[in-house]
């Protein structure tokens, strides 16, 4: 069973010699290596150039940078792997993460369960802190709108992503989630693979989407919103109070306020809109 592992890139070789290593590592021994040098300007193609050996890697390049959801789109449609997976540039796998969700995805087909996707849990690393971050046993479509669960990356068959849309190259921020959700709504609930095997680096930089501007943020949510415009109008407050999560920062103000409440009143909604504006108020 080949899998494919998909890495885009920009201007980031020092940290991309360690996502790639790891996956070299991985004890499954059936994987192809997929990077996407989406228009570096530093020495990634040089020292992808020197890789040119290994032959489970292939190397598809952009000549001017085309975001990271085109990079993503374009490792998919190339990967000859029945399933797919993938790795940020910037982090990097335990040797046994493949290999664990191989062996998690048979498992739960020899049930004959319904299931979209499998997600594992993280280790992250910020500094000299290091935690791991819990995650549900089972996410489903509804869920998402309440929090990306999940995380950034899952591991599918290719033909699964690429019948749901693949990335939206129009999300300015959240194209994780927005695939997600339609690869979950399509072929079922995402399932956990309990391990934590990817190693998630949180070291303050500007080159993150995550701090991007609350205006990037809240266009991602009208985007995605629209999407769900047939839907509980719970579920879109719901996703709106995302771009207010702990990992932006961004504050409510009296506007957002009235974009929360033009959806309605609804419990659990409300309920997470007071714990917003509890940790809003704490924080200095």
């Amino acid at each position: 069973m080949l899998v494919s592992v998909y890495i885009p890139t920009k201007n980031r070789v020092t940290l991309l010699k360690r996502a790639i290593a790891s996956v070299q590592a991985q004890t499954w021994p059936a994987v192809e290596i997929i990077v996407v040098d989406d228009g570096s300007t530093d020495g990634t193609g040089q020292y992808l150039e020197s890789l040119r050996n290994d032959p489970r890697m292939l190397v598809l390049r952009n000549r001017q940078s085309c975001g990271a959801p085109h990079a993503r789109n374009m490792a998919i449609r190339a990967a000859r792997g029945e399933f797919v997976t993938g790795l940020d540039d910037d982090d990097w796998f335990h040797p046994e993460r493949v290999a664990a969700f191989v062996a998690r995805w048979q498992a739960l087909e020899r049930t004959g369960e319904r299931f979209s996707c499998l997600y594992g849990r993280d280790v992250i690393r910020s500094g000299e802190k290091e935690s791991i971050l819990d995650k549900p046993d089972t996410v489903h479509y509804e869920h998402l709108f309440y929090h990306n669960s999940i995380g950034n990356q899952v591991f599918t068959r290719r033909q699964y992503l690429i019948r749901a849309g693949l990335f939206d190259e129009q999300m300015p921020a959240w194209q994780d989630l927005d695939a997600f959700m339609r690869l979950v709504q399509r072929f079922g609930p995402a399932r956990l693979a309990k391990d934590a095997l990817y190693m998630l680096d949180l070291d303050p930089r500007t080159d993150r989407i995550s701090v991007g501007s609350k205006q990037r943020i809240v266009a991602a949510y009208r985007r995605l919103a629209a999407k769900a415009a047939g839907h509980a109008p719970a579920l879109r407050q719901a996703l709106y109070l995302q771009a207010f999560g702990p990992l932006y920062g961004h504050r409510l103000g009296l506007a957002d306020l009235k974009e929360f409440f033009s959806h309605g009143v609804y419990p659990r909604p409300l309920k997470r809109l007071a714990g917003v504006l509890v940790r809003q108020a704490l924080r200095p």
